[in-house]
Parts: C-alpha cells; structure tokens; sequence
C-alpha cells in the first residue's frame, strides 16, 4: 500500500524531482570518476556482475559488487525506518533523508580531505557510502507508489511515455511528468559531468545540499488538505 505523502501532490513531486536530479548527480561521479560503475541505478551494475563470465570485460566487478551490496544494505535500512516509523510519515522522511544528507556531507568531506582516494581501494568506500545512500532514498521514494517517481530508475517512465502516447494510441496521459522526470535526471548528470572536470567532492556535497531541500519540503511544506 502506498504511503501517504504529508504535503500535497505538486510539493511531492518537487521533492521527488529534487533526488531525482541528486541520483543525476552522483552516478555522474560513479561512471566518470569511480571506475565506470554505478551507485544509484543497479541495473547497470546487475549487467556488470554478468561479465564476470567473460575474461578481460574491461569492468571493475568489484567495484559492481561492492555497489550492488551497499545498495541493498541501504534499502534495508530504510525499509525498517519505514516500518517503525509509518504512522509519522514527516517525521520518517526527516530520519531518512537526514541520515542520507549528512552521510553525503561526511562522504564528501572524506574524498574532498584525500581520506578516500578516487583511484585505489579507498574507493571501494566511497562506492559503498553511496551507494548506500541511494538505495535508501529509492526505496523511501518507493513508498509513494509513483511510478515515474523512483528517483533513481527510469526505464518504467519512458517505458509509459512510449506506451501511453498518442503514436501509440494511448492519451499521452502523465506525459508532461514523465518528461520532466527524465530531463531533471539528465540535467543532473549533464550538471556533475561538467563539475567532474574540475571537482569532485563538491559534487557529492551538492547531492547532500539537494536532497536537504527535499527533506525541507517534506518536513514544513503545508499538508495535502490544508
């Protein structure tokens, strides 16, 4: 069953657009900085381990692994702040995307002080971090029940677009959502793929700041009904 959002519709998907763009932004650091691997979109990565197979892939497996299980360690975790704290939905996404924040903003100040080096082991931990982080804000995203909305995936959203357009016969119905979606996923990977040029801790701090925002909106935006 789907959570109810504590804000209205147009206030939750704003938030939801917000770590739509963050996931952008951090897989822009994992495929162009961390070894061609990604930390907020699994599928990638579950094609990845399938090489395994084939000597010489050219794919750093570890890498997949290791971001493959810090992803499902963080939809755990999420999974019980969701159970345990259901009944106070402000306050649970408050807990969530808090915890997601701050552990970007620790992440970030980690790779930023040389801690975590972007090109020897130490990345395995920055992998992990992440991908930690966004397998908890998927799978409280996941609540909602919104489709287009995962924030991290969007093969189902284009997926709709096709189906349910007018070439198809459809009415084009969620159309105009299901294109701001994967245009705000893609400005956030055209926004850290630029920044990576130059950076890459900042972006990882700005993550942690656009995900703050969504956090905002969830914890003092006005009720649904009000």
């Amino acid at each position: 069953m789907a959570v109810a959002s504590p804000v209205s519709d147009k206030l939750t998907t704003a938030a939801l657009l917000l770590l739509t763009f963050a996931t952008g932004l951090i897989d822009a650091v994992s495929v162009l900085v961390l070894g061609h691997v990604f930390v907020a979109n699994m599928t990638g990565n579950v094609i990845f381990l399938g090489f395994w197979f084939v000597p010489d892939s050219g794919v750093d497996l570890t890498a997949a692994v290791v971001a493959f299980g810090g992803f499902l360690v963080g939809t755990i975790l999420s999974g019980r702040f969701a159970r345990h704290l259901a009944a106070r939905t402000r306050l649970w996404l408050t807990v969530t995307l808090g915890l997601e924040a701050a552990w970007l903003m620790v992440l970030a100040g980690l790779a930023g002080a040389g801690v975590l080096d972007y090109h020897d082991n130490g990345k395995l931990i920055l992998i992990a971090g992440l991908a930690m982080a966004f397998g908890s804000q998927n799978a409280a995203a996941r609540q909602f029940g919104v489709q287009e909305l995962s924030t991290t995936v969007l093969t189902s959203t284009i997926v709709g677009l096709g189906v349910d357009s007018r070439l198809a016969g459809g009415t084009g119905d969620r159309e105009k959502l299901r294109y701001t979606v994967v245009f705000t996923m893609l400005g956030g990977a055209v926004v850290g793929a630029t920044m990576t040029r130059f950076v890459v801790a900042p972006v990882i701090a700005l993550a942690a700041v656009v995900v703050f925002a969504a956090l905002l909106i969830f914890r003092h935006g006005p009720a649904a009904d009000s």
